[in-house]
């Protein structure tokens, strides 16, 4: 009498991802729980491309039908340790749909069976025991107006006036996804984040993201000379300046700031109605700089969970652990830093 329920019973199995139908079926389900783009398996293989960080992610299923999916990627460094991550390289990610107690449990066995003794979660529903934080970073998401005046008007005032600024400027504006947009926006985003103290990603995360998800990248030249330039994700309506940058010159340009205001102006274009600014860590620079062009900050809940036996991984650029290496990185001369720091940076998750 009870034979017909069984097939209703929740499972857990880890999904192929090397299987194109698997794929799709993944796929359709994120884009109808409304994801993120750091839910859709094609992140996790571009991730994989660029970096060579292995993509995985647990499905649960009743009945033979997809109820939820937590994509993980597999992160191994000898500095930093190895992590699961949902997902690799992101902002967001974690369990969606349902069934969260039963992937998080999945997730741990996984972790195990991969020698990865931590397992990070950047959104979504987590079982009891793990560690929950919601005061470490924000997220920054507002309307884009209907055009170009009221985009602008939209920009609170002093901010306003530093776009107004750019746009007065002899600044040339390209947009594309080419070999001459790539290696333009390398080469400004590189001596952006060696200027910041951090080790710039592989260019080959870069070219995977742009070959294998909707991407291009934005870039702001004086004089013929990249200044500022950001690669940007498109998804679900919105745009994500998510990899941007800008040289010393960019400052006194207000090149940045007319960066993300025809960023936004190209988006809406492109039929946009968000403009997602990202994550910043809260309090930081990147924070205020977000709330002085009238962002609103959302508080994100990041999960983690750690074997018993290990400390806690800390890849944190902001913890104490870092700040000496931090502060000699910046001294580095700029080949040196870009020759080893997507060795290092391809482990940081």
């Amino acid at each position: 009498m009870n034979a017909p329920f069984a097939s209703l019973r929740e499972s857990i199995r880890i999904a192929d991802l090397g299987e194109p139908e698997e794929v799709h079926r993944i796929e359709t389900f994120v884009a109808r729980q409304g994801g993120s783009i750091f839910h859709r398996p094609s992140w996790l293989l571009a991730v994989e491309a660029g970096t060579g960080q292995r993509a995985h992610g647990l499905v649960a299923e009743k009945g033979g039908i997809l109820v939820g999916w937590l994509p993980l990627s597999e992160v191994h460094s000898p500095i930093f340790g190895r992590v699961l991550a949902s997902s690799g390289f992101a902002v967001e990610g974690g369990v969606l749909g349902t069934c969260a107690a039963s992937l998080c449990s999945g997730a741990q066995e996984l972790a195990g069976r991969l020698s990865c003794p931590a397992i990070e979660l950047r959104g979504g529903d987590v079982s009891e025991g793990w560690d929950v934080r919601t005061d470490s970073h924000a997220g920054f998401v507002a309307q884009l107006a209907a055009g170009d005046e009221a985009q602008l008007l939209a920009i609170p005032r002093k901010q306003r006036a530093e776009v107004r600024k750019g746009l007065k400027a002899n600044l040339a504006i390209r947009v594309g996804t080419g070999e001459a947009d790539r290696a333009a926006h390398y080469a400004v985003y590189a001596e952006s984040v060696r200027n910041l103290g951090t080790p710039v990603f592989p260019r080959s995360l870069f070219a995977a993201v742009l070959d294998m998800l909707d991407a291009d990248i934005l870039t702001i030249s004086h004089d013929g000379v990249p200044v500022a330039s950001v690669l940007s994700l498109y998804h679900d309506g919105a745009v994500m300046p998510y990899w941007g940058g800008g040289t010393h010159a960019a400052r006194g340009l207000r090149a940045n700031d007319r960066m993300y205001f025809e960023l936004m102006l190209h988006a809406r274009y492109k039929g946009c109605e968000r403009f997602d600014f990202g994550r910043s860590k809260a309090g930081s620079g990147a924070y205020h700089f977000k709330r002085n062009w009238g962002f609103t900050p959302q508080p994100l809940s990041y999960a983690s969970w750690t074997a018993s036996g290990h400390a806690p991984r800390d890849a944190d650029p902001n913890s104490a652990r870092h700040q000496r290496q931090i502060a000699l990185w910046k001294k580095l001369p700029l080949p040196l830093a870009n020759r080893i720091g997507p060795m290092i940076s391809r482990g940081l998750g």
